[in-house]
């Protein structure tokens, strides 16, 4: 499921759309493999009693690993990590809901962690530090860790560019070049001369 684009501004594009990486499933996926292999294992016990008993425990233990793995999914469906051309969105949640928007201007460091078994599987961690006012977040299961801080940085940096031409003003069109565009206008009749007399000496007398 996509990002909603009733969430995005007008002029916002998103660049990456993320849900938590496949190993966000382990412990639940674990717990219902190891369920079903006490199950297996069971029947190949002679006492009865104990079988009997593994039975029901391992029953159970399949019932909580495939719950768990229904709400895991649950939730990674309703996970997303964003990154927009202009912050960083990221909103979790069923029923309730929770989220946190980070603008790409106000991102200082972007860190990633990645144990050795995340490295093999690339997922990993992220910790952006920005100028708002909870500091630091942390997210975790993010795919390809390393790649989605080099896109932050890219898309901060285009960010600042698009302000900072935005805040520069038009210059000035030169003396001359106005002249030019008054001595054309009254080529073309569109000035009179007398109209042509009072523009140059007001354009000369700035």
């Amino acid at each position: 499921m996509p990002f909603p684009r009733r969430l995005l501004k007008s002029h916002e594009e998103v660049v990456v759309d993320l849900h938590p990486h496949w190993w966000y499933y382990a412990k639940p996926i674990s717990v219902l493999v190891g369920a079903i292999a006490l199950g297996i294992l069971t029947l190949t016990m002679e006492d009865g009693s104990v079988r009997t008993a593994l039975t029901w425990v391992s029953i159970g233990l399949i019932g909580v690993g495939v719950l768990w793995t229904v709400s895991r999914y649950a939730r990674w469906a309703t996970t997303h990590f964003v990154i927009t051309s202009d912050r960083v969105i990221f909103r979790t949640g069923i029923v309730a809901k929770s989220g946190i928007e980070i603008p790409l201007v106000r991102v200082s460091t972007v860190h990633f962690n990645q144990s050795i078994l995340q490295r093999l599987v690339g997922a990993g961690d992220l910790v952006i530090e920005s100028g708002t006012e909870d500091g630091q977040q942390r997210f975790t299961d993010i795919r390809n860790p390393d790649g989605v801080q080099r896109e932050i940085h890219v898309q901060k940096v285009a960010s600042e560019r698009g302000r900072s031409s935005d805040s520069v003003p038009s210059p000035r069109p030169g003396v001359a070049d106005q002249l030019e565009k008054l001595e054309g206008m009254l080529d073309r009749g569109t000035l009179t001369p007398e109209e042509f007399k009072m523009q140059k000496r007001r354009l000369l007398d700035d």
